[in-house]
């Protein structure tokens, strides 16, 4: 049995454009979902750390046109700041930083006495 892949669409030259493809598009409707929502919702921050991941894995393949490249690199900063934007604030302080800031009820009892 003999395998060509001069038309067949799993060809080595192919897969790799396949994949860019595959991510590029990815990514575009990922960032029309973004930009597409109701009046007053706020955008979603799962959503963007989806696009941020596309960004970058993108950015990483080892045959992309270096243009494509320097662009995703780029994205991939600014997608990762409207995450860290958008992600709310820690809802108590962790427990050993209440402990360092003396904020234990009792041990002010027990340092005085």
């Amino acid at each position: 049995m003999n395998l060509s892949f001069a038309d067949d669409a799993l060809s080595p030259a192919r897969t790799g454009r396949s994949q860019d493809a595959l991510l590029v598009a990815s990514l575009l409707h990922l960032m029309s979902h973004y930009t597409a929502r109701e009046a007053g919702e706020p955008p979603c921050v799962k959503l963007a750390s989806v696009i941020e991941r596309h960004l970058c894995a993108l950015a990483r393949l080892p045959e992309i046109d270096p243009v494509l490249r320097a662009t995703c690199e780029q994205l991939t900063e600014k997608w990762a700041a409207v995450v860290d934007a958008r992600l709310p604030p820690p809802a108590k302080t962790p427990l050993l930083a209440r402990f360092m800031k003396g904020a234990w009820p009792g041990k002010a009892a027990v340092v005085a006495g």
